[in-house]
């Protein structure tokens, strides 16, 4: 009967399109719309209260200010864009600039970014003194411009000029998720003290030798765009270390149900198990982090979520129904538990009642197996 009422539609639409005002005509459902930024006003500004303090956006697409008239009337064809190229030089790895302010754009997650980012300093001469995966932050020692690397130190004393030969020099790291999806954005901050201090200056929200930032940044976006071009450095392999647990075991809790142990905080453990969850192709198909909770759907594959049907195939109801979705769906809850210097991670049916073992074993066998 579906497929007989999508056949009735398809005979509908085809036998309605020739000549038809409604659909393709001035007042039409489907008419041209590429004059309709004419009729645009102009507002005033948005004005923030006194006390707040505003950061300046500078827009994406300005609109030009070399416009020829702005009283033309008349029918205008919206020239058609032209095709992205496709050359196979663009980098994986871009400077952006808005201000003062300088970053370093990867077309990578800040998983993947990470390992990358500390080899570069440390094959520089730098070494690192805290490391915090679950925050996406590194920070280095106190170093000389002469202690680190030899051809590093050259280019460096060769582009600041503002920095005593005798000044020690720190830097903070910080990979953040960029605007956009699987994106990461790098951002460096170095502070700065005199030889012999034993001072542990801190870090402020502006850098304060802004040259000094400009150059490391430059260095590592050359050093990035090479090591994707040589394909070697950047993996998914490597990258298991940004979430990576140090401990994982599978065993049973008091009440003989399977649990996974995790040796790392919450934080770490969390991002572990949802990138283990996606690479095994489970579905996720919502996420509470303050309840420490995946919602999955076993019945489904994480990879035909993502996967819209064609028209065709809506119309002529080869793509189950929400019903038919709903009756055969097989939903758990993979619940997170922070256990001391670990978290713990079981299987539930709902919030009362646990997954069968099977089950329960099944899923944290392949959240192990996808860990490290």
């Amino acid at each position: 009967m579906k497929r007989l009422t999508g056949l009735s539609a398809l005979a509908l639409i085809i036998a309605s399109t020739s000549g038809c005002g409604w659909i393709y005509g001035e007042n039409g459902y489907f008419r041209d719309r590429g004059s309709d930024y004419r009729e645009a006003r102009q507002t005033a500004p948005m004005q923030l209260p006194a006390n707040v303090e505003a950061k300046r956006l500078d827009p994406l697409l300005p609109v030009p200010e070399q416009i020829a008239t702005a009283t033309e009337t008349g029918e205008f064809d919206v020239p058609r864009p032209q095709p992205l190229s496709s050359t196979g030089q663009a980098s994986e790895f871009s400077l952006q600039k808005s201000g003062d302010s300088r970053w370093v754009v990867a077309q990578r997650v800040p998983a993947e970014v990470w390992p990358v980012a500390v080899q570069f300093f440390t094959d520089n001469g730098f070494r690192i003194a805290e490391e915090r995966p679950q925050t996406g932050e590194f920070v280095t020692t106190w170093e000389r411009f002469d202690a680190l690397s030899g051809s590093m130190a050259r280019r460096l004393s060769s582009r600041v000029s503002d920095v005593s030969p005798d000044a020690e020099t720190r830097v903070r790291v910080r990979i953040e998720p960029g605007v956009q999806r699987n994106t990461s954005e790098i951002f460096v901050v170095s502070a700065e003290r005199p030889a012999g201090s034993t001072a542990d200056v801190a870090f402020t929200t502006r850098s304060s030798n802004p040259s000094l930032d400009s150059a490391l940044l430059d260095e590592m976006l050359v050093s990035l765009a090479r090591s994707a071009e040589q394909g070697g450095s950047v993996s998914l392999l490597a990258a298991r270390d940004f979430d990576a647990p140090n401990r994982v075991s599978l065993s049973e809790d008091g009440n003989g149900n399977p649990v996974l142990s995790l040796s790392s905080d919450f934080d770490r453990a969390w991002s572990g198990v949802g990138r283990s969850l996606e690479m095994a192709d489970v579905r996720i198909d919502d996420m509470n982090r303050s309840l420490g909770v995946y919602y999955i759907n076993l019945a489904e594959s994480a990879s035909k979520a993502k996967e819209e049907p064609g028209f065709f195939g809506k119309l002529f109801g080869s793509e189950p129904s929400k019903e038919e979705q709903e009756a055969r769906a097989e939903r758990f809850q993979v619940r997170l538990t922070p256990a001391g210097d670990s978290v713990q991670v079981s299987v539930e049916k709902d919030i009362n009642t646990v997954a069968p073992a099977d089950v329960a074993r099944r899923v944290l066998d392949l959240i192990q197996n996808n860990l490290g």
